[in-house]
């Protein structure tokens, strides 16, 4: 199981090469909801996306071997990027294996950053087909979520944010693998051992939600949903537990709703977020819980969103 001090060393292994990134509050954000709102701007994080923590951590702890052969890693966009940066940062070469339907913005980043791309069809097993390539190649597979060392790394967002932001009651994340939600909520208990940490997801992909209310491991087909960072089929063997012992409470939003979070943030507090950045955000300005007088922490996991495709949004509105 990942601990706190495994979060702490972390901390201490990125600090020089992550952004901390900033946390912004909203006065109309406080007076909707009656709360008091933390932001933390992981769409501000090099590349784009709170995983550069998790992706650094992991490749930074390689023995000398591993780090000569290189690594392989399969992501739907902002792993992908964070493991090519990383890499490039570390001297390790990078293969990534990522949906060809892909957000263009994330496929070019990915490239821009240093990564062979190698792309899968819809249909193929994203999993079946790296493990595969990995062992042809003798490469490390370095997995979005499902990894005692990407785990501790995310959890030094909510690690920076309590320390900036003070003691929080309630902590909202976005949710896909369960890699963020269960390395910032390890974090919440140590630090604000009070604060409900709550995770968020899209409807049209609640599995993770179901797992944790039916308590057993549920596992859906790739769920349709504009949150593309959110479309796991499942928790994994490491995060599930983890979720379980240190999460309060699951919850889901709409694509709808999800869109016009996205552009709220957009218009009125004027940062770019992705869809499933906005995830944690929305359960907050689409009212899904009661935070009135309540000190809140809100996860805003990811900027990498595909321009041309929110500009098609918009013409929709």
């Amino acid at each position: 199981m990942v601990t706190y001090d495994d979060i702490a060393a972390a901390h201490e292994r990125i600090k020089p090469h992550a952004r901390r990134t900033p946390v912004m509050t909203s006065r109309q954000v406080d007076e909707l909801t009656g709360a008091r709102v933390f932001f933390k701007c992981e769409n501000l994080q090099r590349m784009g996306a709170f995983k550069f923590r998790g992706a650094y951590n992991a490749l930074s702890r390689l023995s000398p071997d591993e780090k000569r052969r290189g690594v392989l890693a399969f992501s739907s966009g902002n792993h992908a990027q964070a493991v090519a940066l990383a890499g490039t940062l570390l001297g390790i070469k990078t293969t990534i294996v990522m949906p060809e339907d892909a957000p263009r913005v994330k496929l070019e980043a990915t490239r821009g950053y240093g990564g062979e791309v190698v792309t899968y069809r819809k249909g193929e097993n994203r999993e079946e087909v790296s493990k595969k390539l990995s062992q042809e190649r003798a490469l490390t597979l370095i997995p979005p979520f499902d990894h005692p060392h990407i785990v501790a790394g995310q959890g030094t967002a909510a690690k920076e944010l309590i320390e900036d932001a003070g003691t929080l009651d309630v902590l909202l994340v976005p949710c896909g693998g369960g890699g963020l939600i269960s390395g910032c909520a390890i974090a919440a208990r140590q630090l604000s051992p009070d604060c409900r940490v709550i995770g968020v997801e899209p409807a049209a992909g609640d599995d993770a939600t179901r797992s944790f209310k039916e308590k057993r491991l549920v596992k859906i087909e790739v769920p349709d949903t504009i949150a593309d960072g959110a479309r796991t089929t499942s928790l994994g063997a490491i995060t599930f537990p983890l979720v379980l012992k240190y999460v309060s409470d699951m919850l889901t939003v709409k694509d709808e709703e999800l869109l016009r979070t996205m552009f709220w943030l957009w218009e009125r507090m004027k940062i770019v977020v992705e869809p499933t950045g906005a995830l944690a955000a929305c359960a907050v300005l689409q009212r899904k819980i009661e935070l009135h007088k309540l000190r809140v922490g809100v996860v805003l996991s990811g900027g990498n969103v595909d321009l041309s495709w929110a500009a098609a949004q918009i013409d929709k509105r």
